[in-house]
């Protein structure tokens, strides 16, 4: 198992791909190992990936245009089944912080970290660090594949210590529920000691920490039309603090045929406590001249569609857009305030094949919109990049 390890780290890998339900879908790539050594390899049990993704970007921020080349992921993976019923996977990002979080005792640089056995054909368990079994195909790609999240899944803390139990009454039917912790790090780590909420104008009142800050979500994927119609739905709760709760509603349902494959998402979260802080990063002056840290009662809505589509051989083109609002309910001033649209378009070259490499040109743009009353200004953004994304399969 070493010496793999060290193989891979000598031929230089890194990596990518299809992401299905966060588990990967790699089976027509060709490993390293196999296409240098020609090494056939016979069983899945120790899989090693690196998805490394890398570009030259020209980015257009505040009315200010600059440059720079940047890592845009870089995470390095090993998975495998060890018999037809028991499996693992680890993921750990190489670009984030490694110090342990006070209520699990990961590192948030750790995705996944779990064990998986599989019951019968019908019932499986995971364990360990997982991600949360939201639903949306945005939510369900592989980190390295997007160019741009919207700005609620952007700002969701996703992978938490948990277990996840999977039913599957037909082969083209699964149905999960999912139970894990709130946050990464303690309460106090993620809002301060004695963090301060404003619910209305005149109403500043201290927020206390749950005894079980748990979430629950269950979720529904599904299949029709011999695959070519799929849904991902989900509804959670999360435990923010005492009497502060969370509700997520990600819905998700995809075309998928042989050369173009389309989705659109929907997101819904009404926040008794705001935990994206969209609202509460962008109006921290308001805010703070209360004496206040965060809002209170605060509703996101998030539609989401792309559409990928196979021109001509080893090419595609992307294309995505998106429209997002944000809304305090209690406050006047701040209700309804925010309404964010963005728009991406990206050339894909495979120059490879059996291998999950690609050449990319991609342009992002955002645009953001404020009503008079909440004082805040306007603004867009604007991004052009020529990178790659790669997902090695070293072993």
């Amino acid at each position: 198992m070493l010496m793999a390890v060290v193989l891979c780290f000598s031929t230089g890998a890194w990596s990518q791909g299809k992401n299905p339900g966060m588990g990967g879908d790699d089976a027509d790539i060709e490993s390293l190992t196999e296409r240098v050594l020609k090494l056939e390899k016979k069983a899945d049990a120790f899989q090693v990936y690196f998805n490394y993704s890398a570009a030259f970007q020209e980015s257009y921020e505040r009315k200010e245009w600059g440059s720079a080349f940047r890592n845009r992921d870089a995470r390095f993976e090993i998975k495998g089944n060890i018999t037809p019923k028991l499996s693992y996977r680890f993921r750990h990002r190489l670009n984030k912080s490694n110090a342990a979080k006070g209520e699990d005792n990961f590192a948030k640089a750790t995705d996944l970290l779990f064990v998986g056995y599989q019951f019968n054909e019908k019932i499986g368990v995971q364990a360990g660090k997982v991600c949360q079994n939201f639903g949306g195909f945005e939510y369900d790609e592989n980190p390295m594949f997007i160019y741009q999240y919207s700005d609620m899944l952007n700002y969701m803390d996703i992978f938490m210590a948990g277990v996840n139990l999977s039913y599957r009454p037909l082969a083209t039917q699964e149905l999960n529920l999912n139970v894990t912790n709130t946050y990464n790090g303690k309460f106090s780590e993620e809002y301060g000691d004695a963090p301060l909420t404003l619910a209305n104008a005149g109403a500043v009142k201290e927020v206390e920490a749950s005894k079980h800050p748990l979430t629950y979500i269950f979720l529904w994927n599904g299949s029709f039309l011999n695959d070519r119609l799929q849904t991902r739905w989900s509804w959670g709760i999360q435990t923010q603090a005492r009497h502060k709760y969370s509700r997520l509603l990600m819905l998700g349902q995809r075309l998928n045929l042989p050369r173009l494959q389309f989705y659109m998402d929907y997101y819904a979260a009404s926040d008794g406590l705001d935990c994206l802080r969209i609202a509460s990063t962008e109006a921290a002056d308001y805010l703070s001249a209360s004496g206040a840290g965060y809002f209170s009662d605060v509703h996101y809505d998030a539609l989401v569609a792309k559409a990928n589509w196979q021109f001509a051989p080893q090419w595609n083109l992307m294309l995505k857009g998106m429209y997002e609002t944000a809304s305090v309910e209690k406050i006047e001033q701040f209700k309804n305030y925010r309404k964010a649209w963005g728009y991406l378009a990206s050339v894909e070259y495979y120059p490879v094949k059996r291998q999950n490499f690609r050449l990319f040109a991609a342009y992002i743009g955002r645009k953001y919109n404020y009503t008079s009353q909440c004082t805040l200004e306007d603004y867009d953004t604007h991004r052009v990049e020529l990178g790659f994304m790669y997902r090695i399969k070293a072993f």
